[in-house]
């Protein structure tokens, strides 16, 4: 993450999950060419950013955020034109989730289980002013969709059968706070799990997670 004054063409990420937020933040400076990315932990910090700093060249926003959906922020980034481009992640499979987004004025939408090199294709459309909605629920094709992945337990990566069910609800892009609502245990547990699972896999934050388990399934 890059902070200055000489923010011109800069990118904000949006996201509950610091890992996540500064993987994310990491991979547009590394590979999109973005001089500058700033991150916020939800709306009001996104919205507040945008009011002192100017109108970012793109936002990318996490559906799922510590209040609830990235809707709403959404329908205000498109009505305030407060963003010239706005690009949603997420895990989650629910239906319709991406034709949402784009109903409150996203211009693109990229399943967490992508790989990087998708992300950098959709970054590189909305940027030129393009859309990343391809399938009759706005989702972006990825390569590899539709094939039959492989098949993997908890068991297979070395966690218990709880650490492969947070694991799961980890790659659905869920935050904290649902994981541990789901599962009726404090979100100081669910952190101790994902840490024991990020040092199992060899892995630093959740965006290397869900890349090193991109064409598996995980089955509990």
């Amino acid at each position: 993450m890059n902070e200055g004054d000489g923010h011109a063409g800069y990118a904000l990420v949006v996201d509950d999950h610091p890992l996540v937020m500064r993987g994310v933040a990491g991979y547009l400076s590394s590979h999109c060419g973005y001089a500058w990315v700033h991150c916020a932990a939800g709306g009001a910090e996104c919205l507040a950013w945008i009011a002192r700093h100017g109108q970012p060249e793109l936002v990318i926003v996490d559906f799922w955020l510590a209040d609830g959906s990235a809707l709403d922020l959404l329908k205000t980034l498109s009505a305030a034109r407060a963003a010239a481009n706005v690009l949603v992640m997420s895990g989650d499979d629910g239906v319709g989730i991406a034709s949402q987004v784009r109903a409150a004025g996203a211009r693109g939408f990229i399943h967490k289980n992508d790989p990087p090199e998708t992300f950098a294709r959709a970054v590189r459309a909305v940027r030129r002013g393009k859309t990343w909605f391809t399938d009759a629920d706005g989702q972006a094709a990825a390569p590899g969709r539709g094939r039959h992945p492989l098949q993997v337990s908890p068991v297979d990566l070395g966690l218990t059968r709880r650490q492969g069910e947070v694991l799961a609800m980890m790659l659905r892009g869920l935050p904290n706070k649902r994981i541990a609502s789901a599962l009726n245990v404090t979100e100081q547990t669910v952190k101790e799990h994902i840490t024991a699972i990020l040092q199992r896999l060899g892995v630093s934050n959740r965006i290397e997670v869900i890349t090193l388990l991109h064409g598996r399934a995980l089955r509990l």
